[in-house]
């Protein structure tokens, strides 16, 4: 399911195009936009793309808040040009795509938010772009992400997360004194656990 309103556009990156996904919610009733909100999707070679169910909810929600969400495939996926860069290129190419919005919607407040292999990138985004608000789902910290993040980051974990141990990412907030907001019952993918999801960044970022 795809936010409202969603364009698809083909962007210039320097291993080729980035298919994006934008969803403009407009000028609000104040008579601006909110901001920007950059979702990555999880991991390319275990069928991650911009269009897992988490990520398209991490879209309807922000674009509901009032951001215009951009969801790009990484390199490889769907119309995107290259090849997976275990994240090297793919940090590359969002801070393009940030780069693009803020043209497009001028200098607003960014959100950059991240599914599994994508909480990883947009750890390295946040140290280029330095955004408003960093939102990590379900953060692959026992596989790529060691990078510390900012006081203030959101990070949503489901209890029973069968890919990314609960334990592991405790252990990774720990020394950062960084709070984990936890799903019961809730596993990698949060399968009937979505609206939670929703819930949760909402009432963060209204």
């Amino acid at each position: 399911m795809k936010p409202a309103t969603t364009d698809r556009l083909l962007l210039d990156g320097i291993a080729g195009e980035i298919e994006v996904d934008v969803s403009d919610p407009g000028m609000g009733p104040d008579g601006q936009r909110r901001g920007i909100a950059l979702i990555a999707h999880p991991h390319p070679l275990m069928g991650g793309t911009k269009d897992n169910k988490v990520v398209t909810t991490l879209a309807h929600t922000f674009n509901a808040l009032g951001y215009v969400a951009l969801r790009p495939n990484f390199r490889g996926v769907g119309a995107s040009a290259g090849l997976h860069d275990e994240g090297r290129g793919e940090t590359t190419d969002l801070i393009s795509v940030a780069r693009y919005a803020e043209d497009k919607y001028g200098a607003l407040p960014l959100v950059c938010a991240g599914f599994s292999f994508g909480s990883f990138v947009q750890t390295r985004v946040a140290k280029v772009l330095n955004p408003e608000l960093l939102v990590l789902v379900a953060p692959a910290v026992n596989r790529f992400l060691t990078e510390h993040v900012a006081a203030g980051t959101l990070v949503v974990h489901g209890e029973l997360d069968e890919v990314v141990p609960l334990t592991a990412v405790f252990d990774w907030a720990r020394p950062q004194n960084l709070a984990v907001v936890v799903v019961p019952g809730g596993e990698h993918f949060f399968h009937g656990r979505l609206h939670q999801l929703r819930d949760i960044v909402t009432r963060h970022c209204r």
